[in-house]
């Protein structure tokens, strides 16, 4: 859409571009200053990006915005009327046209770099260390570069072929083969960017070449300054560098609300294992302290009964025994708690299974919000319970729902949504489905997905679906997928009820 909106005004204003308007000699200045800022806080958030991932190819894009930051200072010194009628700098006609010239050329420069690094760097083993990315070379090799052309501009601009043949006077013919020269880096490098497009950042960088290509265009067809084309010029390079600066801000809070929901969860997995070894501790303590507590007190009779001075060993051989049967009652304890706490079959009740998708799903609410995903309970309410370990069934859906949430993470276009259905399936089974409308499963990855270590995640483990299966069917169930109606997948989840399992 905001492509789309520069070209449509790119054609209202081709018609009136030659148009002359009062000369505002601020004007360059203020919008130097704008896209300065902007420029500066998006090569820091680039060079942030780059320390995490310790990719080269996000440095070169912050090393490009630096150098063009910093060649907007010289461009508006040396603009004639700016800061002095001829500019400052020992400034020529020719100068910022030339300063602006090199910064429009230097970002599909800086492109065909960034694709080529990322794909050499997307073939790298997983388990390769990355280099570091070297932001201070590259931020002194910005530097060293919009010196370099300050210098030629202003020092040697008698080396420099002519673009103005006076202050507000283009030189057309020079002025079309120069532009031209961008325009085609420009296309070239806006081709190689959407075939090889993957991320955010690659999508807003191709709204700025959309805004660089109408500027060309206009330049093309520019015959002075201070016209309605322009003043327009300079505004949509202005919103070309801002947007950028606003997307990665907008991924940058994407991520960080990514990470706090993902320590939450971390934390709340920490809580539960600690409540649970709290419920380990006291069940000990509880269970045993009892038949320990009879063993102390068998021995110390026993001894007692020895250490009298007419010692009875008959009565202390009794109490002995009577500590010997106290500890063996101790360490049955201890198993029997053990098998508790391992979760054996032997530690099934009856479950119901519509409470157990309801507290499922508000256990993971916050991660439903955190990716805008909405999620629809439709639950048989008249539903037999089953016989079942619930802590396993749970940590079942909670695999299943996370999956689905993981998978709606790449669905663009289009509301995400997870439905969870329950019915009662045969008499004498209960069927659980949980669908997503996300990106979906191949054909030939549907076949493997249960399988132990086959992924579809580039940081799964594969562990996740093959260990649901073996829990459910643990408990006499089945669980598949099938692709879903028009988008997605749909996991089935069957458990027999509680009676015929019991029997």
């Amino acid at each position: 859409m905001i492509v789309g909106l520069l070209f449509a005004a790119l054609l209202v204003i081709l018609p009136v571009r030659d148009v002359p308007l009062r000369p505002i000699h601020a004007f360059i200045p203020m919008a130097n200053a704008i896209m300065f800022l902007g420029e500066l806080i998006t090569a820091t958030l680039l060079y942030a990006q780059t320390a995490v991932f310790r990719s080269r190819a996000l440095a070169v894009v912050g090393t490009v915005y630096v150098f063009t930051a910093l060649l907007l200072i010289p461009h508006a010194l040396t603009f004639p009327g700016a800061f002095a009628p001829d500019g400052l700098l020992g400034a020529g006609i020719n100068t910022t046209a030339w300063i602006a010239w090199c910064r429009r050329v230097s970002f599909p420069i800086a492109i065909f770099f960034y694709v080529q690094l990322r794909r050499a760097e997307s073939a790298a083993p997983p388990e390769a260390e990355r280099p570091a990315a070297g932001i201070v070379i590259g931020v002194i090799a910005a530097i060293a570069l919009a010196a370099g052309v300050t210098a030629l501009t202003t020092i040697g601009q008698a080396l420099l072929p002519p673009f103005f043949v006076t202050h507000s006077r283009v030189a057309y013919a020079n002025s079309l083969q120069y532009e031209s020269v961008v325009f085609v880096l420009s296309i070239i490098a806006t081709i190689l960017l959407f075939r090889t497009r993957r991320s955010v950042l690659d999508l807003w960088l191709l709204v700025v070449f959309a805004g660089w290509l109408t500027q060309s265009l206009l330049i093309l067809s520019l015959h002075g300054r201070f016209t309605v084309g322009w003043y327009w010029l300079f505004l949509v390079s202005v919103f070309s560098h801002l947007v950028v600066m606003l997307a990665l801000l907008a991924e940058s809070h994407r991520l960080y609300l990514r990470l706090a929901l993902s320590t939450s969860a971390r934390n709340r997995e920490r809580e539960s294992r600690l409540m649970s070894i709290d419920a380990v501790a006291a069940a000990i303590s509880h269970e045993i302290g009892q038949p320990l507590a009879a063993a102390r007190a068998y021995a110390t009779a026993g001894v007692s009964w020895l250490d009298r001075p007419q010692p009875d060993p008959e009565r202390a051989v009794k109490s002995m025994r009577a500590a010997i049967d106290a500890a063996q009652r101790t360490a049955d304890v201890i198993k029997s708690i053990r098998a508790m706490f391992a979760q054996q079959p032997g530690m099934a009740s009856e479950v119901d299974l519509n409470d157990l998708a309801r507290a499922t799903a508000s256990a993971l609410g916050r991660e439903l919000a955190g990716e805008k995903v909405s999620l629809q309970l439709t639950l048989d309410e008249a539903l037999p319970p089953i016989l079942a370990d619930r802590v396993q069934i749970e940590q079942v859906l909670v695999n299943l729902i996370t999956n689905a949430i993981e998978s709606l993470g790449a669905t663009r276009g289009r509301a995400r949504r997870i439905a969870i259905r329950s019915t009662a399936l045969n008499g004498h089974d209960v069927l659980l489905q949980v669908s997503d409308n996300g990106v979906g499963i191949t054909d030939e990855a549907m076949s493997r997905i249960f399988e132990a270590f086959f992924t579809t995640k580039k940081t799964g483990m594969g562990m996740g679906l093959s260990l649901c299966r073996t829990i459910v069917e643990a408990h006499g169930g089945r669980l598949w997928a099938a692709p879903g109606e028009k988008h997605g997948v749909t996991f089935y989840l069957q458990l027999p009820r509680s009676d015929l399992h019991a029997a």
